[in-house]
């Protein structure tokens, strides 16, 4: 069999860029000479020898071919080497029953997994939806758990009916605060996060195959519970300066339109509460869902939700606002919707947390929430200008989302970017970032990259900006990662390499 020369690759390696980590260098050296030099079914040479002409550590080496078998450019043999191959021709490892046969899951579960989701990194530089867990207040929160003593009220043990009441009123009181809304505390029903809000809206307002409106690029995370539910969501592209675009809305009936709030995600821009009626008016929905994701305090004008509406509901988290381990939210419904959507959670849920509840309804009673969250906005607020200002010299960036006092921003690239070849190459650089054109619809061709600034702060935050705005520099110079790319960004491309 034939063996393939070595010359090419070390060309290739010497040619990346020094910014750039050696396994990534070697990975992209690889890819490239695989593509351009290497024939199919080419037998590379020994590990030892590569390592010697490359000078790389073996460990090196090992990680870039896993990550190419992986990608299906190499194939391996346990102690017999390992050969070029092409993505498009999958090696099959498996029986042909094995291949044939329909993984046991339902439609359903496979709709949702084979889309954007959660991602299996939670923690890392600039991991998105993260807020910062290292300064919450935890001493205090910690010792409200030793207040609230069980044995004065075994009652916390047991399963709850609507939601600890002292909690309701708590948030009924925060609403009116943060958000401007005036709510009876019967309209609120407790629940285990955002998504166990939409789930619960999607169960008791929608039947199956019915459809959900919702805007383009999307909150992954709601058009996975939309999915999973059994509803046909559609994705409607909105831009900042021109609205929706209404001339993509489904011609079957609308069962429910989803919003963010007024901090749009994952845009990381203010809403427009005329956009969304100008939607609605156009598709006319059944029941309007808003999803109070992130926001400021002075910017309720862009909420759509009405308490005295008969259609529309608002889900909110303190999640974001506290730490995500803590699984704990709220559901604003409409009156006449109010008892039987809480006996639907009841029936279908069961409702427990209750320890958990009465800690967050001292915690806000104490004025500690209002506390942590005042600061840690504005901390935020500085953190996303020291990012918009690196990202935003970035040959390849188009526009970077302006500065606000929420964890995530948004970095929109030049069309025809792979944004998810751009995602990963900066995975290995352990810089974590979620790529934006997986959760835009049909037609919608934005790309870019979504981060988060709850893990970074003070000098690590300005040290690790600077490294991002060097990687994605470097990264966004690859052919690589302009595979989609237009023949006249091509050409330009070209032209900028001689």
């Amino acid at each position: 069999m034939e063996q393939v020369a070595i010359s090419p690759l070390i060309e290739r390696y010497t040619r990346q860029s020094l910014a750039l980590g050696k396994q990534v260098r070697l990975e992209q050296a690889l890819l490239e000479v695989i593509r351009h030099d290497w024939p199919i079914g080419a037998k590379l040479p020994s590990h030892r020898s590569l390592c010697s002409a490359l000078g790389v550590a073996r460990n090196t080496l090992a990680m870039a071919i896993k990550s190419l078998i992986s990608e299906g450019y190499l194939h391996t043999g346990h102690g017999q080497g390992t050969w070029t191959r092409r993505p498009h021709h999958p090696q099959r490892l498996m029986s042909q029953a094995a291949v044939t046969t329909p993984l046991p899951l339902s439609e359903r579960a496979r709709k949702v997994l084979d889309g954007q989701g959660a991602s299996l990194i939670q923690s890392g530089a600039f991991v998105p939806g993260i807020p910062d867990i290292a300064r919450f207040p935890m001493r205090k929160w910690r010792q409200l758990y030793a207040s609230v003593t069980v044995p004065h009220n075994a009652l916390l043990l047991s399963y709850s009916s609507g939601g600890y009441g002292p909690l309701k009123r708590e948030i009924r009181d925060f609403l009116r605060r943060w958000r401007n809304i005036e709510c009876d505390t019967q309209q609120i029903i407790i629940t285990e996060g955002t998504h166990h809000g939409i789930e619960l809206c999607a169960l008791a307002l929608a039947d199956t195959e019915q459809h959900v409106v919702m805007e383009s690029p999307c909150y992954w995370g709601a058009r996975n519970v939309f999915l999973a539910a059994g509803l046909q969501p559609h994705l409607i592209p909105w831009r900042p300066d021109a609205g929706h675009e209404l001339t993509r809305l489904p011609t079957a009936p609308v069962q429910m339109a989803y919003f963010t709030g007024s901090h749009h995600y994952p845009l990381s821009v203010p809403t427009s509460r005329e956009d969304k009626m100008a939607l609605c008016e156009a598709c006319q929905p059944a029941y309007i869902l808003e999803d109070d994701y992130e926001f400021s305090g002075d910017d309720f004008q862009a909420l759509l939700f009405d308490p005295e509406s008969d259609n529309q509901l608002l889900v909110g988290s303190f999640s974001k606002l506290m730490f995500p381990g803590l699984r704990l939210g709220y559901l604003v419904v409409p009156k006449a919707l109010a008892g039987p959507m809480n006996r639907l959670r009841s029936e279908v849920f069961r409702e427990g947390r209750m320890l958990d509840q009465a800690v967050l309804a001292q915690f806000i009673a104490d004025g500690d929430l209002d506390a942590w969250y005042q600061r840690i906005q504005r901390d935020y607020l500085g953190r996303q200008q020291v990012v918009h200002d690196q990202l935003r010299q970035v040959k390849g960036v188009v526009s970077v989302s302006p500065p606000t006092r929420g964890i995530s921003l948004c970095v929109q690239l030049e069309e025809g970017i792979d944004d998810q070849r751009v995602a990963q190459l900066l995975m290995k650089e352990h810089l974590i970032v979620r790529p934006l054109s997986p959760v835009c619809g049909p037609g919608d061709t934005r790309c870019g990259l979504v981060l988060g600034v709850g893990m970074l702060a003070g000098d690590s935050l300005v040290s690790e900006a600077a490294r991002l705005r060097r990687t994605l520099d470097t990264v966004l110079k690859l052919r690589d990662v302009r595979l989609r790319s237009s023949p006249a960004s091509t050409n330009a491309m070209e032209k900028q390499g001689e």
